[in-house]
């Protein structure tokens, strides 16, 4: 699709290791010490990071999760879910988009240590959407989900983790 292409071009997005494209936009001066940040960490982290991430049709960002809460927001294209399993085990799903009539939102936090994945919705041609994390990202603090491992924590979601997972 030429809005794809000229997306990737014009934001000069990389292709991402979740899956889709990503450029980071912005990165803080400021850092957290390490001393003031959870046990976790495994050092000094930016104040905030932002990104431009792009996934179009076919494709998906497979499940993982970050230390930190990363609020998602929506550009343009259409709709994007997010499919989410908080610590609890909890699946919960959030359509991000323009439709507000057809509940979907603007913006949505997914909190830090949830596995979180990501696809477009049926008839979605593209996303393009931001993600902001705080305390900022660091590829450190990334876990990419192994579905084998993920299955054994949260058996009654076996169906989408498979779906929704490159390992």
């Amino acid at each position: 699709m030429q809005e794809v292409k000229t997306l990737i071009q014009q934001f000069q997005l990389l292709p991402h290791p979740e899956g889709g494209y990503y450029k980071e936009t912005y990165r803080s001066n400021g850092e957290i010490a390490q001393t003031a940040l959870p046990s976790s960490f495994s050092g000094n982290r930016n104040f905030s990071t932002a990104i431009y991430f792009l996934l179009e049709k076919g494709n998906f960002s497979a499940f993982h999760k970050i230390k930190s809460d990363e609020c998602w927001h929506f550009y343009a294209g259409q709709t994007l879910l997010v499919h989410i399993i908080n610590e609890a085990g909890i699946l919960q799903t959030i359509k991000l988009g323009n439709n507000i009539l057809d509940n979907e939102t603007f913006q949505f936090v997914v909190p830090a240590n949830c596995w979180f994945a990501s696809e477009p919705a049926l008839n979605t041609e593209y996303s393009f959407v931001g993600c902001t994390v705080s305390p900022g990202f660091d590829f450190l603090d990334f876990e990419l989900a192994k579905a084998t491992e993920l299955i054994a924590l949260y058996p009654q979601h076996k169906e989408i983790i498979k779906r929704m997972c490159r390992q």
